[in-house]
């Protein structure tokens, strides 16, 4: 269905959220209606895409659309009650960033973790400055690093993706695009790829319970364990990668792979 919720949001007309959300649950209808192989399947053959929450709610406005089409979304579930686990799709956010042909060494890596973001964002992000803001074996800072950006990614042991307000961040992309290995203050199923990559193996997981003991645990990983999963970041690479020319492996064809899996493994809701 060919429209942008990025030129609705800026077109006069319909530029509210709930101007967009009756727009797409109207359009949603007069295709259900006017071609039969929509109807074929009440959209469970067809998948949209939508890296913000106005794209989710506009969805949800139309039954049928979110009950039964495949929801392609850059996170799977911060502030997101619409996310289906067994049926929807985590799409994985990058960030244009140049590209890293040799990765900086363990042995070069002197900090701990890193994390920069607005910590107004989230609850969870005030706490965890709170508590390791002033720690100086971590670069935890509210807001930008006093450095660039990226050498928070190139200087650190983990890299910390820590759930804002809405769902535009692409910080486990730059974790590992840099080799910094991710930690994910989230549930796995936050993922991009989950069904298919074993993020246990290159990423540290745990809950918003553990943050009091975010140093502890991470300092317990065997070094082995962290060589480990360095290790892997490498050839996992590939997959958080949009070509502008889609290649094997990228983005563009772990996605397309996930909608594959996902055929037929939800029942039809009317």
């Amino acid at each position: 269905m060919p429209f942008s919720i990025n030129n609705l949001r800026n077109d006069p007309r319909v530029r509210s959220g709930e101007s967009i959300s009756r727009f797409v649950a109207d359009y949603t209808e007069r295709i259900s209606r006017e071609f039969e192989f929509w109807n074929a399947s009440l959209g469970a053959d067809h998948f949209y895409v939508h890296c913000h929450s106005v794209g989710r709610m506009a969805a949800s406005q139309h039954r049928t659309l979110l009950n039964n089409a495949i929801q392609v979304t850059c996170s799977s579930s911060y502030f997101q009650r619409l996310y289906v686990a067994h049926k929807d799709v985590g799409l994985p956010q990058v960030w244009a960033r140049p590209s890293v042909d040799v990765l900086t060494p363990p042995s070069k890596r002197d900090k701990l973790v890193f994390f920069s973001g607005r910590i107004q964002n989230s609850q969870v992000r005030q706490e965890l400055i709170t508590l390791w803001g002033n720690d100086t074996s971590m670069d935890i800072f509210s807001g930008r690093p006093p450095y660039p950006y990226e050498e928070g990614f190139k200087r650190s042991r983990y890299c910390l993706h820590v759930k804002g307000y809405e769902v535009n961040t692409a910080r486990v992309s730059d974790a590992i695009n840099y080799g910094c290995v991710p930690v994910i203050i989230s549930n796995y199923y936050d993922l991009p790829f989950p069904n298919i990559l074993d993020w246990s193996k290159f990423s540290v997981i745990i809950n918003h319970g553990e943050i009091k003991s975010l140093k502890k645990i991470l300092q317990s990983i065997p070094r082995k364990t962290y060589l480990s999963m360095y290790g892997n970041l490498s050839p996992v690479r590939r997959h958080f990668i949009w070509h502008q020319k889609p290649t094997g492996y990228d983005s563009l064809h772990m996605t397309a792979y996930q909608l594959w899996l996902r055929r037929g493994t939800h029942r039809l809701l009317q």
